[in-house]
């Protein structure tokens, strides 16, 4: 499978300046590609505002997702504010071209950017299948709890849609590697690029990483661009074989 991450820079609240941007780096990857992973937030940008850019499911963003999907021939996602019963959720949502939908409500809320006041905490973590490969989805400050996102062999590919500042780009950098060889499988980081509303730096440096922590595809600093990298269902399978961890992970629950 081939898999694809936009490091875009984003538009502050704009909707449809983001779709534009997005569909001009999108295009030539047309047939080219299985996923298109996109950043956090990928129409706003990380804002709180949540009255006035809320939607409901499956209405503009959804929409444009779709159409995306089936102009390429690929899955698209990413997470961006939805308005459902009468909360508000970070969704990330996966849209393929054959219409078939998921979603993952961010668990973790980032407190220090204020957050959690405005957003409600999703309770259930996300495992399914596209064209043969596993994935479980994660938000941004998903990335620093390790537990959530531990692998008991059920899933092949993590992805985590980010806007993680410049300012803790290491850390990003060096959990992502984490993540990756804890739980033996592939990791996909999509981060976006330039200064949002409220005067954050972003950076980029967009990975797709395999489960030896090496770096297969990765973007520059800064560059908006995307990065595309293969995964071998058959090579991680042979690794988790050859040297089968998992099998003696703790075993835990998690509380809602």
């Amino acid at each position: 499978m081939r898999i694809s991450i936009i490091q875009s820079d984003l538009f502050w609240e704009d909707k449809l300046s983001n779709f534009r941007g997005l569909e001009k780096i999108i295009k030539p990857l047309h047939n080219k590609t299985d996923i298109i992973i996109l950043p956090e937030m990928f129409n706003t940008g990380f804002s709180m505002n949540t009255l006035q850019l809320g939607e409901t499911p499956y209405s503009e963003t959804f929409r444009w997702m779709k159409e995306i999907a089936l102009k390429g021939n690929f899955g698209v996602c990413g997470s961006y504010i939805v308005k459902d019963n009468y909360k508000f959720f970070n969704r990330w949502v996966f849209v393929s071209p054959q219409d078939e939908t998921w979603y993952y409500d961010k668990r973790h809320l980032f407190k220090m950017g204020g957050e959690d006041k405005f957003f409600s905490v999703g309770k259930e973590s996300l495992i399914f299948s596209f064209r043969g490969i596993r994935i479980s989805p994660y938000i941004c400050y998903d990335l620093r709890f390790p537990v959530w996102s531990r692998n008991s062999e059920k899933y092949d590919l993590m992805i985590y849609a980010a806007n993680w500042p410049e300012s803790r780009k290491e850390v990003w950098n060096t959990l992502l590697k984490a993540r990756a060889i804890e739980n033996q499988c592939y990791v996909a980081g999509a981060n976006r690029l330039g200064t949002d509303g409220k005067g954050l730096i972003y950076c980029g440096e967009s990975a797709i990483i395999d489960p030896y922590g090496q770096i297969i595809a990765s973007a520059n600093i800064n560059e908006e661009t995307s990065i595309t990298g293969e995964i071998s269902m058959t090579e991680l399978s042979d690794f988790r074989k050859k040297f089968p961890v998992l099998d003696d992970a703790d075993d835990f629950t998690i509380n809602n």
